[in-house]
């Protein structure tokens, strides 16, 4: 058996293999709820194979949306229409997943197929709000969130793992990358507060701390916890490899089971240096530095490097995003090319190759 296709368990959570799915915007909900295209998307991964479904970034608070279109677990009946997902899911033998997010100065945005501006309050939008009264490139400055706010977004994130429990979710993962809110209050470069959720890395991390803490306390004992960080901002003066790997070593005592490790997305036009398996280093270096598990992500497309970056312990899993919308079944088709004897649907058993 390859590493890839080897099962990792992660407190009483057994992943059938280590191909798991990014969360991928689909910016497809109503109101922010689910519909029919997120059951055949998200069932379809894992129908494909994959050990880990997980869901897109889903909002915590309705002006936590980075679009309009974007899903939503701020409400009871939202985690409702979640379900049929879930039990999908695990009917394939998956592990379903949901990314708690809050997009905060990045939120009240354009679908991206539409365009990339930022969508006015009186057009459907909303007031963003972040860290600091700092914009995202040449969108509206968000307001600046009180500290009493602030704790109301903590509560959110607690509240809406709550539900994504009930929804039937194996794993809850805290969006702490790409630029989105709790990643505005990590980097100096959108954090100028002089308060103490700002200034040095344990007041820029606090909100974080306090999110994580709130989440675990509702999340049971035997379901992991993940954390997303971009480990680097791309930009001088950001948050950078140094600091992820400090935080994420903290993180150990406040029951996080593993860092999804990527990269960028706080500042626009930043420098990134894209090549094959570009992150996984980030990944490495968290991994050694912290002790904590971690994913790699990020121009991961072959199977026999995605099982090279588990053999050299840079990770233990990677995350596919692009690759599997190209080919939601590449798991079936990297464990024929790694000789692994993997199960297939037996709907498909017809289509399985016999060499």
């Amino acid at each position: 058996m390859s590493r890839l296709f080897s099962p990792l368990t992660l407190r009483g959570t057994t992943f059938r293999n280590r191909v798991w799915v990014a969360p991928m915007c689909q910016y497809s909900s109503v109101q922010g709820y689910p519909n029919d295209w997120h059951l055949v998307h998200l069932g379809g991964l894992a129908r494909g194979g994959s050990g880990l479904v997980m869901q897109e970034a889903t909002a915590v608070t309705p002006d936590g949306r980075i679009t309009p279109a974007d899903a939503g677990i701020w409400d009871d009946e939202q985690a409702d229409a979640y379900m049929p997902i879930t039990q999908f899911i695990r009917a394939q033998g998956a592990v379903p997943g949901v990314q708690l997010s809050h997009a905060g100065r990045k939120a009240s945005t354009e679908q991206p197929w539409v365009g990339d501006g930022y969508v006015e309050i009186g057009e459907g939008g909303w007031q963003t709000v972040g860290p600091s009264s700092v914009a995202f490139g040449d969108w509206p400055a968000p307001r600046e969130l009180t500290a009493d706010e602030i704790l109301r977004v903590v509560r959110a994130f607690a509240d809406a793992a709550h539900r994504a429990l009930e929804a039937g979710y194996g794993v809850a993962e805290i969006h702490g990358a790409h630029g989105y809110l709790l990643h505005q209050f990590l980097s100096p470069l959108s954090n100028h507060r002089t308060d103490d959720y700002g200034g040095d890395l344990e007041g820029r991390s606090r909100f974080l701390v306090q999110v994580v803490d709130a989440v675990r306390a509702v999340w049971p004992e035997e379901r992991p916890l993940f954390v997303r960080f971009s480990a680097t901002d791309w930009s001088p003066g950001g948050w950078d490899v140094g600091e992820t790997v400090e935080l994420s070593r903290r993180l150990v005592e406040h029951g996080v089971d593993l860092i999804d490790v990527t990269s960028g997305g706080l500042v626009p036009g930043a420098r990134i240096e894209v090549e094959p398996g570009y992150q996984v280093p980030f990944a490495r270096a968290v991994r050694e530095g912290s002790g904590l598990p971690v994913s790699a992500v990020g121009l991961i497309v072959a199977p026999e490097q995605a099982d090279q970056v588990l053999v050299n312990q840079a990770a233990d899993a990677v995350m596919l995003a692009r690759e599997l919308l190209r080919n939601p079944h590449w798991p079936l088709a990297a464990a024929r090319a790694l000789r692994d004897d993997v199960p297939w649907p037996p709907q498909y058993s017809r289509a399985r190759p016999r060499h």
